[in-house]
This record gives C-alpha cells, structure tokens and sequence, in this order.
C-alpha cells in the first residue's frame, strides 16, 4: 500500500499544487491544502486506488477549501498590485499569469472554486455543483458573481480575450 501510495504522491504532486494554488491563491496555504488532502486520501488508499485517486485527491482539495473558508470567514487584505516583482521575464505570458492570479485572489474563496472547477477543471455545471456538494443554481450564482467580479477588477483580461478570440 504505501509503495503504491508514495509513487502517486511523487508523480502527481505538482498538478495537484498547481490546482491547490488556484483555489487558494497562496503557495504556503496551497502546500497546507494537498498536504490535509493527501492525508485524508491516504486513510483510503486501498479503497480507491485501482479508480482514479487524483479525481478523489481534487475532490477533498475543494471540500477543505470550502471548510476552512467557512471556519475563517476572515477579510482578505488584497493588495491593488503584486508586492513582488518579476525579475527578467517580461513576456506576455509572465503578465498574464500575474493579472490573472492577482485577479483570482480578488474573488471569494467559493467563486474561487467555481472558476477552477468550470475553467480550468473543464467540470460543467452539475459536476462542479457535484464536487462542491452544492445546488447547480449556487455554482451558477457564484460563477455569475465571479465572472462580473473579474471583469470589474481586472477589465485588461476581457481586452485580451476578446483579442485572442479575434484572431
């Protein structure tokens, strides 16, 4: 069991950060998130490791997400600008990396997790309400909300969208 376990975890370790970060929008709160997540996975490993584990890790990923937002409930302090500064990477990719995760840090942790869940995780509607154990019409509120929210705090990524789709 922990062989099997471990490869799991050396192998798939950096996507789940990645998504991990998405949700939080923090490196040390992401590490937090996988490090719970990957914990409680591994209590069933036996159970689910011949399904697909990585679909069981994202899931308790954004059920946790959504228990500590709901435990916290505390006020972010959201900076208009990153405090750090790209050192000699100034591509167009590198910017919008930036804009986008200083974007997502503006959104409450549930719009947060719609906005994975629907655009990065590719989920519909009903699956992403599935993940989150909650109603479609709340996935639809919050993706609505969170949509209008990024358009108000960053209009430069609607500018590049609409120029991508464009071309």
């Amino acid at each position: 069991m922990t062989d099997s376990f471990h490869d799991f975890v050396v192998h798939r370790s950096p996507a789940l950060s990645r998504r991990a970060f998405l949700l939080t929008g923090d490196h040390q709160l992401a590490e937090d998130l996988l490090q719970s997540a990957l914990a409680k996975t591994y209590r069933h490993w036996l159970r689910i490791r011949d399904g697909d584990p990585e679909a069981y890790v994202r899931r308790v990923m954004y059920h946790q997400q959504v228990s500590w937002w709901r435990r916290r409930r505390v006020a972010e302090r959201l900076e208009s600008e990153p405090t750090d500064q790209p050192g000699g990477d100034h591509s167009d990719a590198t910017a919008l990396r930036l804009t986008m995760s200083a974007a997502l840090r503006r959104l409450s942790p549930r719009q947060r997790a719609v906005i994975v869940l629907r655009f990065y995780e590719d989920l519909t509607e009903a699956e992403a309400a599935e993940v989150l154990g909650c109603s479609v019409g709340t996935v639809k509120r919050h993706g609505h909300d969170a949509i209008r929210r990024l358009r108000a705090v960053a209009p430069d990524l609607v500018d590049r969208t609409e120029q991508r789709s464009l071309r």
